[in-house]
């Protein structure tokens, strides 16, 4: 669970249903189901109307990610691929093998099997280059579905108002309506705004963040990948890693099976 999404999606209910109930209002007023019919569902369809049905398999999938997501920690896989450097300049490329069997990330995995068989630097750049490009553009569904959404949502509230004050105008005989009628016609507006500053909007950026994590730890991949295949120095190829990672407190270097204690090369 991504706590942050929820947390802050928890945080903004909590904020607007505290303040009400503060000030003697009740949260029960602001369930009004054409209300929230209109922006609920009338938002998701104009949303829909811009995108493609093949896109809403994308954007379900992205917005479990959203709430499941773990940020890439890199600290790790940056241990692994200094063991495998090590174990590169010693033994040869040949040797990494078996490590990739054991290698969990599928970037890292392909990059280190296609240097095993011998593939030349910059073929396995431009591969796996157009893999990180590939994702990006997948996750560029998500975030506009949910920024449009974003969009949307205040205008279809503002059409609902619209619609509530046609029918205030229409019962002004019978003064004891109005009231209930006003109100209700501004509950629309209240969650159109609402839901696309608590949910929406919120949650295309979730995504672009997280889409801007997922590269940047992926283009950290491959400058490792191809540090290995070149021969590079493994404390070089640590130095390197460590300063594209986002800063952190530094961790202790853990084991890496099959790799031997990185040594000064002479």
């Amino acid at each position: 669970m991504e706590l942050g999404t929820v947390g802050g999606i928890v945080a903004i209910f909590v904020a607007v249903i505290g303040s009400m109930v503060m000030e003697g209002g009740n949260p029960g007023s602001l369930i009004m189901i054409p209300a929230m019919l209109l922006v609920f569902l009338g938002t998701f369809g104009a949303a829909m109307a811009g995108n493609t049905i093949k896109d809403l398999t994308v954007v379900l999938a992205q917005t479990r990610k959203a709430f499941t997501a773990k940020v890439p920690d890199g600290q790790d896989v940056v241990a692994t691929i200094v063991g495998m450097a090590d174990r590169a300049r010693r033994e040869g490329l040949l040797a990494l093998e078996d490590m990739a069997r054991d290698v969990e990330d599928p970037l890292l995995k392909r990059g280190i099997e296609m240097t095993v068989d011998g593939t030349d630097g910059d073929e396995i750049a431009d591969i796996l280059e157009a893999e990180v490009a590939s994702k990006r553009a997948a996750d560029k569904v998500g975030i506009k579905f949910y920024g449009d959404m974003g969009g949307y949502a205040p205008t279809l509230g503002i059409i609902g108002t619209v619609m509530g004050l046609v029918h205030v105008l229409e019962n002004l005989s019978d003064p004891s309506k109005l009231g209930h009628l006003i109100a209700g016609a501004f509950v629309a507006t209240l969650w159109g705004v609402l839901t696309a500053n608590a949910l929406w909007l919120p949650l295309s950026n979730k995504l672009k963040r997280l889409s801007e994590l997922e590269a940047a730890h992926m283009e950290m991949l491959i400058e490792g990948v191809l540090a290995v295949q070149s021969g590079t120095n493994p404390r070089l190829v640590e130095k390197k890693l460590r300063s594209i990672l986002p800063a952190a407190p530094a961790k202790g270097d853990k084991a890496v099976k099959g790799a031997a204690p990185v040594k000064e090369a002479a």
